[in-house]
């Protein structure tokens, strides 16, 4: 009588995510960790790390070897597995909001200054009703030499003062 294959058995196998995505997934986490080491210590502090989490963060700096630093590195990834990744990603969400936002404002910046250049004292007119606390004869000056150097191809260093002059002055 030929030997016949016990029936598999139904216990979740199916369920469960294959090598390939465990491996995939661990990836992941230490590419993660690789964002947050190289993050700086001020940037760091947002994030809802535990303790263990820093201290292997902080590891990281002693380690020069490569294979050393490969085997740390799932050793972060191991580490960031027991973290809240949620609360991690929202952090991560909220900074890049944040840069959206900065990169936003600085292009409006952008347009007032090259508005500025062209249009001359109407602008600086519209840019004063919003920013009353502005300096009217620094704000010509800068005006009137970024104009020139771009009448005479010159490099725009007047128009980088300019910009600099309306991010201080719009306390961005």
């Amino acid at each position: 009588m030929p030997k016949q294959r016990p029936e598999p058995l139904d216990d979740g196998m199916a369920e469960r995510p294959s090598k390939s995505q465990l491996k995939r997934e661990m990836h992941a986490l230490q590419a993660l960790g690789e964002t947050l080491i190289a993050m700086q210590p001020a940037e760091r502090a947002r994030f809802p790390l535990s303790d263990d989490m820093l201290r292997a963060i902080d590891e990281t700096a002693r380690i020069r070897s490569h294979e050393g630093r490969r085997r740390h590195m799932q050793y972060v990834g191991k580490l960031i597995r027991k973290e809240d990744l949620a609360a991690i990603q929202a952090v991560f969400d909220n900074i890049e909001q944040e840069k959206q936002q900065r990169d936003h404002a600085f292009h409006r910046l952008e347009k007032w200054r090259d508005r500025l250049i062209d249009e001359g004292d109407p602008a600086a007119e519209q840019w004063l009703n919003e920013h009353p606390d502005t300096d009217l004869q620094t704000l010509r000056q800068l005006i009137r030499n970024a104009r020139r150097e771009r009448d005479q191809d010159k490099p725009p260093t007047s128009a980088r003062k300019l910009f600099k002059f309306l991010r201080n002055t719009a306390e961005l």
